[in-house]
């Protein structure tokens, strides 16, 4: 019996200095190690790519958010409503996606069948930053329009923020939404006034 409850005791200290080396390594020092690389080989996705504009935070680069008004460029429409902590696609039917498309295009004008698909569905995530260069120059006339410039200025703006495939074979083009209307911003600021 004695003998029974020595083995019980050394294999619960065993199972004890085990678990409490393991919390340690892969509890501690493990995402500590994880973190300082995050830190030193991609800092600025590390921390979210936050952008600022005069010292204050005006979003991030790799998430999405809305743009209201004839001025700016929209990015994609979110079935999240660009919230991060219930991002996510919409799970529709067939025939539901339909009508939301139908009523997206109602909406902002646009004719479903040949509108560029990112401007009429919603992302994975309902967060994409990213749209397609063809629904950045649908925007073009209507952005140039509400801020008074010339069609083609905005659609050089469009062109020079338009980013080719990772890699060069990796993913589509893109432009970022966020990035674009940051530079369309300097652009008015900066016209002789």
């Amino acid at each position: 019996m004695n003998s029974t409850l020595n083995a019980f005791v050394k294999q619960s200290w065993a199972g004890l200095r085990a678990m409490l080396v393991f919390t340690v390594l892969f509890g501690l020092l493990y995402p500590a190690i994880v973190w300082g690389v995050g830190q030193v080989v991609a800092r600025d996705q590390s921390t979210g790519s936050l952008v600022s504009v005069d010292g204050t935070v005006v979003g991030s680069s790799l998430v999405g958010q809305q743009w209201t008004g004839a001025q700016w460029f929209w990015g994609r429409p979110s079935a999240s409503a660009y919230s991060g902590d219930t991002s996510g696609g919409s799970n529709l039917s067939g025939s539901a996606l339909s009508e939301e498309v139908a009523k997206r295009a109602s909406a902002v004008g646009l004719d479903p069948t040949s509108a560029p698909a990112d401007a009429l569905t919603a992302s994975g995530s309902g967060l994409d930053p990213d749209i397609s260069p063809a629904y950045a120059e649908s925007q073009v006339a209507r952005v140039a329009g509400a801020r008074g410039l010339p069609v083609q200025q905005v659609a050089d703006l469009v062109a020079a923020h338009t980013k080719g495939r990772v890699a060069g074979f990796l993913g589509e083009p893109r432009v970022n939404v966020l990035e674009l209307n940051l530079a369309l911003d300097r652009l008015v600021a900066s016209r002789p006034g």
